[in-house]
């Protein structure tokens, strides 16, 4: 015992010996990078409302597509999220002056608080999603895809261009390969209240929407079927035959439809693995990756024997079976929805002396139904159903 006893009496101590739950980390905080010719240049800032962005970086009149993107996140279900306003050329002193405007994004590193660009997010710990509105170049959606990767926990959504060339769909350029992002087509029509109905970017709106699909049922549910909030239109009516042609490519659509209207219709991202091939399977393996990291750090340091290793499969099995209880995973049973393994295979001698602790986790994550069908055939009259 760490305490002496020197006198007769009687002694109370407080032993450690329940499960430390892991909490679920927030999925939807989002980082939204742009052009404004007022407010703060390079300082990440944190807004939980629309008046509090304006406070700041004014209204519509003031940026091109920052403010409106802002503007489609709080109205779609988004309340949290961290604005970044990267300035123009013309705001950089002359020893410092970036020589594209993809400099102006990609940013700088020159150590803590004064990271420029993406970089300045670096500092920030709690950012799920990351969209750069309207930046169509290839150069900054490699950056924000890059800079999603680099960070593991973070997720990029990003604009298709405004005009597609004449040849149709199937010139729309596409980003690089990523498990990291997603790709939205086409811009939506909006009302700005000095210049009537614009085209804007959907990133911003798919960032509330995604924000708001996961606080009505999960991460773990794709956010498509989704209506756009604030959208009256959009550049291009898609037909199905053209979203035969995207969809494959991992191209998301949003389309309008009689009755229901405008809807995001597409729920990949840009990767080519297909384990990594839907949206909500990429951010649920994000927040359970986040929230394992985050919960047990308490682990470090502590005695690596029998007991740890199974208060470390307690405490995970905890948290995965709360998931499969929401849905989350798959599979009738939670054996069948995941395992947790901490035992002398995962850490043998050479493990344990070398200072490490391995968990071996497996899930089997929902995916969405991308394709429903229906098999339907006539029954013969007069006949016995049953057979």
């Amino acid at each position: 015992m760490a305490t002496s006893y020197l006198s007769p009496g009687v002694y109370v101590e407080e032993v450690d010996r329940g499960t430390k739950p892991l909490e679920m980390v927030g999925t939807s905080t989002a980082a939204f990078i742009g052009e404004a010719n007022i407010g703060p240049v390079n300082e990440p800032i944190f807004c939980t409302n629309w008046s509090q962005f304006t406070k700041h970086f004014g209204d519509f009149n003031n940026s091109e597509y920052l403010a409106h993107a802002v503007y489609g996140f709080f109205n779609n279900g988004g309340g949290r999220c961290f604005i970044l306003n990267v300035g123009s050329n013309e705001d950089q002193s002359d020893s410092k002056k970036p020589s594209s405007k993809a400099a102006l994004y990609i940013g700088t590193d020159n150590g803590p608080g004064t990271r420029t660009g993406l970089k300045a997010f670096e500092d920030i710990d709690d950012v799920n999603i990351v969209c750069a509105p309207g930046q169509t170049d290839p150069a900054i959606q490699d950056a924000v895809l890059s800079h999603c990767e680099n960070m593991r926990y973070r997720f990029a959504i990003l604009d298709s261009p405004e005009t597609i060339e004449k040849g149709g769909v199937d010139k729309l350029p596409k980003p690089r390969d990523s498990k990291y992002g997603a790709y939205y087509f086409p811009w939506v029509e909006v009302y700005d209240p000095i210049r009537g109905n614009i085209y804007m970017p959907p990133s911003g709106y798919m960032a509330g929407v995604y924000a708001r699909s996961d606080g009505e049922r999960g991460v773990h549910k794709a956010p498509a079927n989704e209506m756009v909030r604030g959208a009256l239109g959009l550049k291009y009516n898609i037909t199905r035959g053209e979203q035969d042609i995207l969809n494959p490519k991992g191209i998301n659509c949003i389309r309008e439809f009689p009755n229901r209207g405008i809807r995001v219709w597409g729920a990949r991202t840009i990767s080519s693995d297909p384990s990594w091939r839907y949206i909500n399977v990429r951010r649920l393996f994000n927040m359970v990756e986040q929230s394992i990291e985050l919960g047990t750090q308490w682990v470090v340091f502590e005695p690596n024997d029998h007991r740890l290793w199974k208060r470390i499969t307690r405490d995970i099995s905890a948290f995965l079976l709360r998931l499969w209880r929401q849905g989350a995973l798959f599979g009738q049973t939670p054996e069948e929805a995941f395992y947790v393994k901490c035992d002398e295979e995962t850490n043998p001698p050479e493990v344990i002396d070398a200072g490490q602790l391995i968990v071996e986790i497996g899930m089997c994550p929902v995916k969405p139904a991308e394709f429903v069908i229906f098999r339907i055939g006539q029954m013969p009259t007069g006949g016995d159903v049953s057979e």
